[in-house]
């Protein structure tokens, strides 16, 4: 297709027409130059053809299709090859129902558990998040359909999420919110990229240059579709400008006419409609070139690889007395509405209309089990009915072990509101304490899309978290409970005790429509790590049915450049007696030098599997960019020099082993130096050496004559540390007289040359 003759030949009217939707889930065609329509459809974790154009949320049903987990489940796979085959089973299903983009992943940092729509989110983390998110594009597009990585940026709410301006500073934006886009635009390249509702500092998404032209193309090489959100669009003509190609749905017109308008009258220069044309002419190019044709689409496949991924990413939180794996010859109660009728999926526009669901009953039944089945609550209400509760119990007492099936209902979490509270149904939490007085051996399995509190943690024995696991979640399930699978997920995210433990508390969701992002760069367990927090499970934790022991931690260098990239390796041994996968995780803490930066973070991990009694070692390769902060005042990734740790373990707090390394600077960051500017922040500096010594000489002379009158309150230490924090124009009021402001002016003067 050649884009530019094709352009030449189109009208205004058709270029406009292009940059929006002609309904809910196709775009325009252009009849006079043979541009066809395509479609887009909502994902991410399944297919949501909706065949009536007007229907974007679900109100009507969809086409029967397959519901994988959603992220929240995935991301606990920490496995970037498991989600690469989910990535490429949906684009086999869209290459079979003609669908050319599929709209996911969706990357939002789950900065509060409150927010509704976290099950659609991968984690509190950006490097997980951008990892996973871009191995899912990865497979999705080997199949020659589009993904839209969505929602750019700072959408991490529900409450008033057209209008709410989310607050975020420059540092924070760039190491968490942005972090979770980057790696994935920048390594598994998206064909679209799909705009946030929300205002980020005041300016809608949706017309924001600086994020989706300056920082999205320009540096990181972005070079195809941004379209809206839907219904997303502010100011049509200055999103255009900002870099917004792609409005989605359509306005019947009304849009189209005002940069038709605008072109006309010279406020839009035609040019920038033009390049938007072009991109949306590649991208329908770029499907319509390599269509695959009569594509079968094997639904009973993939909804048995749904139930793999499950498996693979199901977190085990608690094994007490290992009461897990189940005994198959136990009398066991199921108690819960959720193990004949699972919640695994979430509401709002992602949700799946599925072809068939396995509940555990189902896959359990025949396996020649001893279940007694209990409803125990009603899935659809928060009262407590006690009829249910007594004949649950009644099944317990007549029980080995009891194995209670719980979670949050739809109406607890789903797109378009946030949740207000971190508890289970009131109706479910009373159930398990009761269940608890006749019976000492319970499970708790749960389906539910992020954190919550779990007041009868301490009592029961064994806790599985599901998340929300796709249609064949019974399947997963029944293979891990009985042991015919080993649990190998890792939680995504932190689990806090309580909801007012979380760092964002005070300022979630905001005041009107203004959110400040006040907790700045402490998300999850960046918060919880460094102020050394009580948590229910930190992030990273999962157990398993085998032991894994960690040694030999190597590092290639222990000097290093702060441009040099470094190699980590450490042995992971199986030291138990059944084949398991081992998440080995790497994190690094920075120097303590006056930044503020979190304990630790995530900056590598590896999915292993081991045989009984089989080692490994597992290799990770770090950038500079692992040991980096955003330095506001140069507007760019920094390294500072000093020990960094770097340390391997099972989770952010089961630290195995960790090295030093030391990180020497190629250039030192460059500094404005004025009166006001502290000694300590320069005197590590050699080129400055020779002026800033007669200062320093000066400064500690006055200051030792002082000592020497007699006081016993100055230390040599005291005189030390107030040095580091004297502007130089301290030297003028307590050196030795020898300094005025224009004896000073002109050493500054001399060390701002030097540097």
């Amino acid at each position: 297709m050649d884009y530019r003759k094709i352009i030449s030949a189109m009208t205004l009217e058709e270029k406009a027409s292009l940059c929006s939707g002609r309904d809910f889930w196709h775009t325009k065609a252009v009849k006079s130059q043979k541009v066809p329509e395509i479609m887009v459809s909502d994902g991410p974790h399944g297919l949501r053809k909706q065949p009536l154009s007007q229907d974007h949320l679900g109100n009507f049903e969809s086409i029967k299709a397959v519901c994988f987990p959603a992220a929240c489940a995935t991301a606990s796979s920490f496995d970037r090859a498991l989600l690469t085959k989910m990535g490429k089973a949906l684009g086999i299903e869209c290459q079979a129902e003609n669908i050319a983009t599929i709209l996911g992943p969706a990357v939002n940092i789950k900065r509060s558990p409150l927010c509704g729509r976290n099950f659609e989110y991968f984690s509190e983390d950006p490097y997980l998040s951008t990892e996973l998110s871009g191995a899912l594009i990865k497979g999705i597009q080997s199949k020659n359909i589009g993904t839209s990585i969505k929602h750019f940026a700072a959408n991490n709410q529900e409450t008033r999420r057209l209008t709410a301006s989310s607050e975020v500073d420059e540092r924070t934006m760039r190491e968490i919110y942005l972090a979770s886009f980057e790696g994935a635009v920048k390594n598994a390249k998206p064909w679209t990229v799909m705009c946030s509702y929300n205002r980020i500092n005041g300016l809608h998404a949706s017309e924001n240059k600086t994020y989706l032209t300056d920082i999205l193309r320009d540096e990181w090489g972005f070079d195809g579709v941004v379209m809206s959100d839907w219904g997303a669009v502010n100011d049509r003509v200055k999103g255009l400008a900002a870099g917004l190609d792609l409005e989605m749905p359509g306005s019947y017109g009304v849009n189209d006419r005002e940069i038709i308008e605008a072109v006309q009258s010279g406020s839009l220069p035609e040019k920038t409609l033009d390049r938007a044309v072009e991109r949306i002419l590649k991208w329908i190019d770029r499907y319509e070139s390599k269509k695959q044709k009569d594509v079968k689409w094997d639904k009973e496949a993939d909804h048995e690889l749904a139930g793999k991924i499950e498996a693979e990413s199901a977190v085990l939180l608690k094994n007490e007395e290992q009461i897990l794996p189940l005994d198959k010859n136990d009398t066991i109660a199921v108690i819960g509405r959720f193990a004949k009728a699972p919640r695994y999926q979430g509401g709002g526009s992602s949700h799946i209309n599925s072809f068939k669901v396995t509940s555990f009953m189902d896959a359990a039944k025949g396996k020649g089990h001893d279940l007694l089945y209990a409803d125990g609550y009603d899935p659809n209400k928060d009262e407590i009915d006690r009829t249910l509760i007594t004949k649950a119990v009644n099944a317990a007492k007549k029980s080995d072990v009891a194995v209670v099936f719980a979670g949050l209902p739809d109406s607890f979490e789903s797109e378009g509101y946030d949740r207000s509270h971190m508890r289970l149904p009131d109706n479910q939490n009373i159930l398990i304490d009761e269940i608890l007085k006749v019976q000492p051996n319970v499970v708790v399995v749960l389906h539910n899309g992020s954190a919550v509190e779990m007041p009868w943690e301490k009592d029961v024995k064994g806790i599985f978290e599901m998340y929300l696991g796709g249609q064949n979640v019974g399947s997963a399930e029944y293979d891990l409970l009985f042991g015919k699978v080993n649990p190998s997920g890792r939680l995504p995210e932190t689990f806090p005790v309580k909801l007012s433990d979380n760092p964002s508390y005070l300022h979630f969701p905001g005041y009107m429509d203004e959110v400040k992002y006040a907790e700045g760069v402490f998300v999850g367990y960046r918060y919880y790590d460094t102020k050394d927090l009580k948590v229910l499970f930190p992030f990273g934790h999962g157990l398993s049915y085998t032991t894994y022991k960690y040694s030999n931690l190597k590092v290639s260098k222990r000097k290093i450049k702060n441009t040099d990239p470094l190699t980590v390796s450490v042995d992971v041994t199986n030291i138990g007696r059944m084949a398991g996968k081992e998440v080995v995780q790497i994190y690094i803490s920075a120097p303590d030098d006056g930044i503020a930066r979190p304990r630790h973070e995530l900056k590598g991990f590896e999915k292993v599997s081991l045989r009984a009694g089989e080692t490994k070692t597992v290799t990770f390769e770090l950038d500079s960019r692992a040991f980096a902060y955003w330095d506001t005042k140069v507007h760019d990734w920094v390294v500072p020099e000093g020990d960094y740790m770097v340390e391997a373990g099972a989770s952010s707090r089961d630290i195995k082993y960790s090295k030093k390394v030391n990180i020497e600077a190629v250039t030192k960051p460059s500094i404005t130096i004025t009166e006001n500017t502290c000694i300590g922040d320069i005197i590590g500096r050699p080129e400055l050496a020779e002026d800033l010594k007669p200062l320093i000489d000066s400064y500690m002379h006055a200051d030792k004559k002082d000592k020497n009158k007699g006081s016993e309150a100055i230390s040599d230490k005291m005189i030390g540390e107030m040095l580091k924090f004297t502007p130089l124009r301290g030297v003028i009021s307590f050196g030795d007289g020898e300094y005025d402001h224009e004896k000073l002016a002109k050493v500054i003067k001399a060390m701002q040359a030097k540097i």
